[in-house]
């Protein structure tokens, strides 16, 4: 698919059938982000279209280090590590929200002091990471300055809002890891340090390893696809 691109008609020449027509550059973020769309869609073949390519590269400036630190072979690696765990999280990018309705009224803590003003049930997993939580919510809201405590159902109904709760955790978060999944990959920690800050207490230390595995894959062909190495330590 080629880029999407906005063509602008400014003005028709008197020379025959010959029209002029300028076609805008991509923006600075799809131009610099280290995946093209051809590879975005050669890694994601069967996703939702919720999961757009320019929801993803509108996204990218929310955090510009991303993908974007240290050397050529880093940034794929790190662009690769995140896809790849996306991947996981939502099926090869099908699932927006979590399949397991009876969870949903599960990830509502009242003992945060703003409660659940969405109702008991609004905070199921959605988008790239499957975001869950009030408190989750709530903090990547402040931080995109987007009400996500109030409104969670639009990182269902935006994409790059979507991508950018993605992104915020993988940024910000360490969850049960030790450091953040950019951290992981700009230092060169390995892949499996980006697997046990997502969710190591469920799946590290042999407790889950057909997902370990199953994450693991995706990063070995993503980093393929993109022509780089893996690296070292992509287990957890």
């Amino acid at each position: 698919m080629l880029r999407r691109r906005i063509a602008a008609l400014l003005t028709s020449l008197a020379t025959g059938s010959s029209v002029l027509v300028l076609q805008a550059a991509p923006s600075a973020s799809a131009a610099g982000f280290v995946v093209s769309e051809a590879q975005f869609n050669q890694m994601f073949p069967n996703r939702n279209s919720f999961y757009s390519y320019s929801g993803l590269t509108a996204a990218l400036g929310a955090y510009p280090g991303f993908a974007n630190t240290g050397s050529d072979t880093v940034r794929k690696q790190e662009a690769a590590a995140f896809l790849a765990n996306v991947s996981h999280e939502t099926g090869g990018l099908v699932h927006v929200v979590e399949q397991n309705t009876a969870n949903y009224p599960h990830y509502c803590d009242w003992s945060q002091w703003y409660g659940c003003p969405a109702g008991q049930s609004a905070y199921y997993g959605r988008g790239p990471i499957q975001l869950s939580w009030n408190f989750n919510y709530k903090a990547a809201g402040d931080a995109l300055g987007v009400d996500l405590l109030n409104n969670p159902w639009q990182v269902e109904n935006n994409s790059s809002v979507a991508w950018k709760t993605g992104l915020w955790y993988w940024n910000t978060q360490s969850g049960p890891g030790t450091m953040t999944g950019h951290n992981a990959m700009v230092n060169q920690a390995g892949f499996g340090q980006t697997i046990r800050s997502i969710n190591g207490s469920l799946e590290c230390d042999g407790k889950n390893p057909a997902q370990v595995q199953s994450r693991v894959s995706a990063y070995q062909k993503f980093t393929q696809i993109l022509g780089v190495p893996t690296g070292a330590d992509l287990y957890c």
